[in-house]
């Protein structure tokens, strides 16, 4: 296969990636919803699906811009480093989903694409600068920040509430912890889908030659650079990700909701808020961070305002070991992807 036939495939598997990249994340935006027990896993995806697609309304695409032209030398780009990219990031994410552990699907992605450009050009493929000082810091600025605004927001939350009786407070978080969640499912669309976006456009850069004089649906996918997001890929990658939340992935649910600290859902608010501004706060900055570091550190920051023990670091460190291991691995699956397609299709 190869010419337009190869590069629409390629742009299906990118979405096929996206929507992947819902069913593995869904876990961050709805774990502490159904761990709280303020919704059944049922309402909580629909509830998470729908604030994913709502951030295509809202938000810009600074960091699409970053996957698409920011970080790989966009001259050695071609449909199959690209495939083999997706590639890599889709048997990571499905070897992590399979475990149970909340591995980054950004990362895996970030991760896959460096490893594909490598196979292809070697470490001149990659444009190190500020954005990847910047992607790779946030994997621990990320966990970090959110750690610190969970903790901080659950001790607000203590001070405020002190004199109301537990019921009260039970009750009055189980009804914002509705609004937490839907705040939180919109960073996690506003973040994620811009990353598809990014590869995508950097797939039709790559390939407008073939596209230039096309006519009727076939015109819009010529693009002459990556300044611009065509408002078809915008919308494609939202729906496929707010799809894959629907369908959840329940595996993670259980890590994320229970096994790190048990929450209740005055817990699970200040878990979310945290977990969403920390993500916003990258998102404005075109900063590919990931929605699983950032939520998974608010849950510990929350569960450590208890007492350090209420936090089962042994799960904690399996997470983390999952988050060093993702870029090399993704990245090592996408260079054998690469070569595998090298051999039957063009380079």
């Amino acid at each position: 296969m190869s010419g337009i036939p190869y590069v629409v495939a390629i742009v299906l598997v990118a979405f096929v990636f996206d929507f992947i990249n819902g069913f593995h994340d869904s876990a961050n935006s709805i774990a502490t919803v159904v761990g709280t027990r303020v919704l059944t896993p049922f309402r909580a995806v629909l509830w998470a699906a729908f604030w994913n697609f709502a951030a295509a309304f809202l938000v810009g695409t600074a960091v699409a811009k970053t996957i698409g032209s920011g970080m790989i030398d966009v001259k050695i780009v071609t449909p199959s480093v690209i495939l083999g990219g997706l590639l890599g990031a889709i048997i990571w994410n499905l070897v992590t989903w399979y475990w149970g552990l909340p591995s980054s699907s950004s990362h895996a992605l970030i991760g896959g694409y460096a490893g594909s450009a490598v196979a292809k050009a070697g470490w001149a493929g990659i444009l190190w600068g500020r954005k990847w000082i910047e992607t790779l810091a946030f994997i621990v600025v990320s966990p970090f920040l959110g750690m610190l605004l969970g903790f901080g927001l659950m001790v607000a939350m203590y001070w405020i509430f002190q004199k109301a009786s537990p019921y009260r407070v039970d009750r009055f978080f189980r009804g914002a912890q509705l609004l937490s969640s839907g705040f939180f499912s919109f960073s996690h669309g506003a973040n994620d889908a811009q990353k598809t976006m990014g590869i995508v456009v950097g797939l039709l850069v790559a390939s407008q030659s073939l596209f230039a004089h096309q006519t009727g649906l076939l015109r819009h996918m010529y693009l002459p650079n990556a300044d611009h997001v065509p408002f078809w890929v915008e919308m494609c990658a939202y729906t496929a990700i707010s799809l894959g939340t629907l369908f959840g992935g329940w595996r993670i649910v259980h890590t994320m909701g229970s096994r790190i600290t048990r929450l209740r859902p005055v817990g699970g608010f200040c878990a979310e808020t945290g977990g969403a501004l920390s993500i916003l706060f990258a998102t404005r900055f075109g900063i590919p961070v990931s929605t699983t570091h950032a939520i998974t550190g608010a849950i510990v920051g929350v569960g450590a305002t208890r007492r350090l023990s209420a936090v089962r670091w042994g799960v904690a460190g399996r997470i983390v070991w999952a988050w060093v291991l993702t870029i090399p691995a993704a990245a090592i699956m996408a260079a054998l992807s690469y070569l595998v397609l090298k051999t039957f299709v063009a380079p």
